[in-house]
């Protein structure tokens, strides 16, 4: 994994601060990727490998989104305080901090392609290309696919799931287990998953707040004001080429990233055989190469 040239700092945003990490230099050659984080609520650990690409010289830009990880945290705010504006809007901030809004291209993992699908919508103009990896057009898909999930589990697995949904109990060791189940075939597939994504959950088991807001208790079962999200009738707006990134037993299964595929003009999708939810973890080489080849082709 890239080390070199690594350089961290924070961006005040309003009365709190963004952390950021830059690998490699901001002025080189090739437009610098921007790299949103899954969540909401998680922190840019667990897709830190995608950090390599700064091994083909391009600069690579992680964050932790505000309330998570090493940005500022506000567990007092309310449900409405978290929201796509806030967070579309710290990263608009970012860009103008970090002095690349002129030019660079935007990767998003899970929640971070949807926040990425909302930032392209609004055709900012310095977006060079964009990554969906991922990503569901909406949570009604998301929700529905889960069920299909859900479904394949073993009926005791299952049976647990829908017991303790019911009572309300999902903090019960019991359902933990059967939620940890169905991560290890649909979330990340490395088993024992790997220290950053440890790091990313310990994070994240800290303040839990905005996951648990906008999310739920996990991530088949969103029950949270992100639950009726869509960007569906929007996302023939983009008018960058995209490229869609999903795994095989992606927890983003096709039917969640199809919308993308059919509206936005000018798209290609690439499925790791071999992946699920975290495909730049489970096939590293394939997926910095598949990225970076992408975002090459659409430097100028």
């Amino acid at each position: 994994m890239t080390v070199a040239n690594v350089r961290e700092g924070f961006a005040p945003f309003g009365e709190w601060q963004t952390w950021y990490r830059v690998t490699g230099d901001l002025s080189s050659a090739p437009a610098p990727l921007v790299v949103v984080h899954g969540g909401p609520g998680c922190t840019h650990d667990y897709v830190v490998a995608i950090a390599d690409v700064a091994d083909f010289g391009r600069a690579v830009v992680h964050y932790d989104q505000l309330g998570a990880g090493r940005s500022t945290h506000l567990a007092d705010r309310d449900a409405s305080f978290w929201n796509v504006e806030l967070f579309l809007d710290e990263l608009d901030n970012l860009l103008d901090h970090l002095g690349i809004a002129a030019r660079y291209h935007l990767l998003g993992q899970s929640w971070g392609g949807m926040l990425g699908a909302e930032h392209a919508i609004r055709r900012p103009e310095g977006l060079r290309s964009l990554v969906l990896s991922n990503s569901p057009a909406s949570m009604e898909l998301w929700s529905s696919e889960a069920k299909i999930l859900r479904a394949q589990l073993p009926p005791d697995v299952e049976a647990t799931l829908n017991r303790h949904e019911a009572a309300g109990t999902v903090n019960d060791p019991e359902y933990l287990a059967a939620t940890q189940f169905y991560y290890d075939r649909h979330l990340c597939r490395v088993l024992p998953n790997p220290p950053e994504v440890l790091r990313t959950n310990e994070y994240l088991a800290q303040d839990p707040t905005v996951y648990h807001t906008m999310n739920g208790p996990n991530e088949f079962y969103c029950v949270g004001t992100l639950r009726d999200w869509s960007v569906v009738n929007e996302v023939h707006r983009i008018n960058v080429p995209t490229l869609l990134i999903s795994g095989r037993y992606d927890e983003a299964t096709p039917a969640t990233v199809q919308p993308f595929f059919d509206e936005i003009p000018d798209v290609r999708w690439e499925i790791f055989d071999e992946s699920s939810h975290m495909p730049f973890i489970e096939e590293p080489d394939k997926y910095v190469h598949v990225v970076e080849s992408f975002l090459a082709a659409h430097d100028a």
